[in-house]
């Protein structure tokens, strides 16, 4: 007889998810699933404003499709490729929208699939320890899914796969957040903010206003022509998810194998 502890496997993770309720959407979407541990955020496009085509449509249908098919995957299986061509396929809304969607799976690697400049960083030890790629065809034209003629499908999306551990904190964004927070505030946040644990939630109302408050701020400093080469300012609906990687509760006795 042989008995293996189950305290001796790798220990199973899960995500810990909060955001601001009060932040208004706009043009941008998200859904959080912590039963499935996954999230979804997504942008759409303002430039259809122009054809009097409400922007965030789209984008609100893309997200409520992507969190049914992510329903329908069995609990900790990411497979984010079949998540976003789904949603992709039965989004029927004029108009167009970046998505980011991560997903913690049983082995404790996180997934990701993104589509534009919408994305994610995880910081640990309240460093920055990875950022997401923009996905751009040039300046300030994002890659962007749309069932008309010229917009980017799925099989144009970026997947990834990034180990996590305990004490990671992961912030998913639009461009709102990403085009008017650094990292590096980020971490001041987080080492300012955590000293006596993480609360998701707060954390994602202080990012949040952080990058509205920005967006103002650099945006008139653009106007008064005192910017700098590392100013960014641009306002914009913002949308920010903040996950924290806990290890799951173990009340489970050792199992016994017989050979």
């Amino acid at each position: 007889m042989e008995t293996q502890s189950l305290d001796s496997l790798e220990p199973s993770l899960k995500m810990v998810c909060g955001h601001d309720p009060l932040c208004p959407l706009g043009e941008d979407a998200y859904f959080v699933l912590e039963e499935k541990q996954a999230i979804g955020v997504a942008n759409g496009v303002g430039g259809w404003a122009a054809d009097g085509v409400d922007a965030g449509e789209y984008a609100r249908e893309l997200m409520v499709n992507a969190s049914m098919v992510v329903h329908q995957q069995p609990d900790g299986v990411a497979d984010l490729k079949i998540v976003l061509n789904e949603a992709f396929l039965n989004t029927k809304a004029k108009g167009s929208s970046t998505a980011c969607i991560v997903m913690l799976s049983n082995d404790n690697i996180l997934h990701s699939i993104n589509v534009g400049d919408s994305g994610f960083m995880i910081f640990r030890a309240n460093r920055l320890a990875y950022q997401s790629p923009v996905q751009q065809h040039y300046f300030n034209c994002p890659y962007q899914l749309g069932n008309s003629k010229g917009y980017d499908r799925p099989r144009s999306a970026t997947k990834r796969r990034e180990p996590v551990f305990p004490g990671d904190v992961i912030v998913v964004g639009t461009d709102g957040l990403l085009d008017n927070v650094f990292p590096a505030e980020i971490e001041d946040v987080l080492k300012r903010e955590t000293l006596e644990g993480v609360n998701p939630m707060e954390l994602a109302v202080i990012i949040t206003n952080l990058a509205r408050n920005n967006s103002q701020k650099r945006l008139e400093l653009s106007r008064q022509g005192m910017g700098t080469r590392t100013t960014r300012g641009k306002p914009d609906d913002i949308m920010v998810v903040v996950a924290y990687i806990v290890r799951q509760n173990k009340n489970r006795l050792n199992s016994e194998v017989k050979e």
